[in-house]
């Protein structure tokens, strides 16, 4: 075994949950080159990565199937021992399908898994596994492989940028998400911060596309609040988050990155649940969602980009003593 590709072109916080196939691969083969391949945009997770030989870039908003085919000429030339497909989509299929790999490893819901040389069963998301473990399935055909957990290596330079914010004890959240039910309210988090007992920093974080739901807290709220959204790289942020007493997240990206650095961390769930296989791995981690029964929650596997019912109660009726109660926790001890 000299060489392995690993595809996942999801969204962000899929990818940082893949990372964890690295670790496990890099640990079992220290010495075999691996490669990604990530959709643009989730190339800045792996600057100077120790373990990874050549991030693959998929640009899929611009010229999508040309760069596809391009892609797979450079996997064909690459000659992979293995290719590992995390995806289950038909494009990744065929990339799997046709890269002349001796182990063509792929879950057995992609529309070209008949063409894999190993289709391994995807249990179902409501089954209650994470995906960090679902994922390791796919490796096993390749030997007694230790499960790892997800992980992120920030750089240098990206540890100096961050110095300054980290002179004081300081708190970070990230209030947006992709999705709208995955996102805790605006108007929510500002009672919250109110009640806080918290003196120091609270750093807003979160992507460019971020800056208008930061800016909306902050105008409502800004005693001791930094917005940083749009300010910090993937890595930096999750760097930031490492140090933090305590990191307030939806079930998004930010989660992820708090998994992949082991930092403190409290995962607020709207309208989806933990048993879906995506809650936070860092070993301090509190869980907070509704403690009413709800007929309607989840409302799916995925965030919505709107309430179906119009109430958004799942997120409403959270209570702010949820919230706060993790912080008091971690002062006291």
């Amino acid at each position: 075994m000299q060489k392995i590709l690993v595809i996942q072109t999801a969204f962000i916080g899929d990818v940082v949950l893949a990372t964890a196939l690295l670790e496990s691969l890099h640990q079992q083969y220290p010495l075999v080159a691996i490669d990604i391949v990530v959709r643009q945009g989730n190339e800045p997770l792996f600057t100077g990565h120790p373990y990874i030989h050549e991030v693959l870039i998929w640009n899929k908003k611009k010229l999508k199937y040309i760069h596809w085919l391009q892609i797979l000429f450079k996997i064909r030339k690459a000659s992979y021992d293995a290719v590992v497909n995390v995806q289950r989509f038909a494009a990744t299929g065929l990339w799997t399908a046709l890269s002349k790999a001796k182990f063509k490893i792929g879950f057995n819901k992609n529309p070209f898994s008949f063409l894999f040389t190993h289709a391994i069963q995807h249990l179902e998301i409501q089954e209650g596994m994470h995906e960090v473990n679902r994922n390791h399935q796919l490796i096993q055909v390749l030997g007694a492989i230790d499960l790892a957990m997800p992980k992120l290596y920030p750089t240098e330079l990206d540890l100096e940028k961050i110095k300054k914010y980290q002179t004081q004890p300081y708190l970070c959240i990230a209030p947006a998400s992709v999705w709208y039910t995955k996102q805790y309210p605006v108007e929510d988090w500002v009672p919250f911060l109110n009640a806080l007992s918290f003196d120091g920093p609270i750093y807003i974080l979160g992507g460019v596309g971020d800056k208008k739901i930061a800016e909306k807290l902050f105008k409502s709220y800004h005693q001791n609040l930094v917005n940083l959204a749009g300010e910090l790289s993937f890595l930096a942020a999750a760097a930031l988050q490492q140090k933090a007493l305590l990191n307030y997240v939806n079930d998004s990206a930010p989660m992820h990155f708090a998994s992949a650095v082991n930092a403190p961390v409290v995962a607020i769930y709207c309208s989806t649940i933990p048993e879906f296989g995506y809650g936070p791995l860092s070993k301090r981690a509190f869980v907070v969602q509704t403690q009413e029964n709800l007929v309607c929650r989840p409302c799916g596997i995925h965030g919505k980009k709107e309430c179906p019912l119009k109430h958004f109660n799942c997120a409403h009726s959270i209570q702010i003593q949820q919230l706060t109660a993790p912080l008091l926790q971690v002062l006291q001890h």
